[in-house]
């Protein structure tokens, strides 16, 4: 899960080239969208400590046949109640990925430079999420895309990431998708459902390429405290941007 509160971010980005095209690459070294060139999109799930949405989201994945990609970390994978779901996600083709095991927060939110862990504690952590995802038979070449927690990293973390043979990804900036954790208690904070909604197809209008490479990032799980829960209007999302054109893949099929 996020923080409680939402941060206005300014990302440089910049083209890299891919084997396929190109990819979008922040200043930090994270990829955060794929080639724009493509009406194509990834749909990305990040999970923690609810999972809430997971029968509503798998359901609907199916019923539209989309694949999409998963990051949980490793406490999601290590909860019991969580194991069917995520054996289902995993039987029905979808990129399984890492988030981290305990959720930790790699550096100062003001002072981003700034750790608040060592690479030893960041190796270890990064390599106990792996270990429990072992246990549902996926290996680390499986899963070479790593998403780091409340998606927030620099360049230290994306290094370390790099020397563990992985690939940091992020979402796409541009919409208010990631505030679905938000619950009315937060204040000027909160984000409806219905404003998240509206805020993707306004980027798709604005931007010159559109949803194009985009990294779409919705939680499975939120808050009890919020009740307009997102994923209940997913259906709808897909069969609006399939109407438009756009093909959905998964991240590494969108990136690779």
């Amino acid at each position: 899960m996020n923080l409680l509160y939402i941060r206005p971010v300014l990302i440089l980005l910049v083209l890299v080239k891919a084997a396929h095209g190109q990819v979008t690459e922040d200043k930090f070294g994270a990829i955060v969208r794929g080639d724009t060139s493509k009406k194509e999109l990834a749909l990305v799930f990040t999970g923690d400590e609810f999972a809430d949405g997971g029968k509503v989201i798998r359901r609907t994945l199916n019923k539209n046949s989309v694949r999409a990609s998963f990051f949980f970390t490793g406490r999601f994978y290590a909860n019991r109640e969580f194991g069917s779901l995520i054996k289902g996600l995993r039987k029905d083709g979808h990129y399984l990925g890492a988030h981290s095991d305990d959720h930790l927060l790699y550096c100062d939110w003001t002072k981003r430079d700034s750790l608040l862990v060592t690479e030893e504690q960041f190796r270890a952590d990064l390599r106990r999420n792996y270990q429990k995802m072992a246990g549902f038979g996926i290996q680390k070449n499986d899963a070479e895309y790593f998403l780091p927690p409340y998606e927030w990293y620099n360049l230290m973390i994306s290094k370390w990431t790099g020397e563990e043979d992985l690939k940091l990804v992020n979402f796409t900036h541009g919409t208010r998708s990631t505030a679905d954790y938000t619950y009315p208690e937060m204040g000027k904070s909160y984000r409806s459902s219905e404003e998240i909604y509206r805020s993707i197809f306004e980027y798709e209008a604005k931007d010159k390429n559109g949803l194009n490479g985009f990294i779409l990032l919705i939680h499975i799980g939120t808050d009890p405290r919020r009740t307009d829960k997102l994923y209940n209007r997913l259906d709808a999302m897909i069969r609006q941007l399939k109407g438009m054109g756009y093909r959905f893949k998964t991240i590494d099929e969108l990136l690779n």
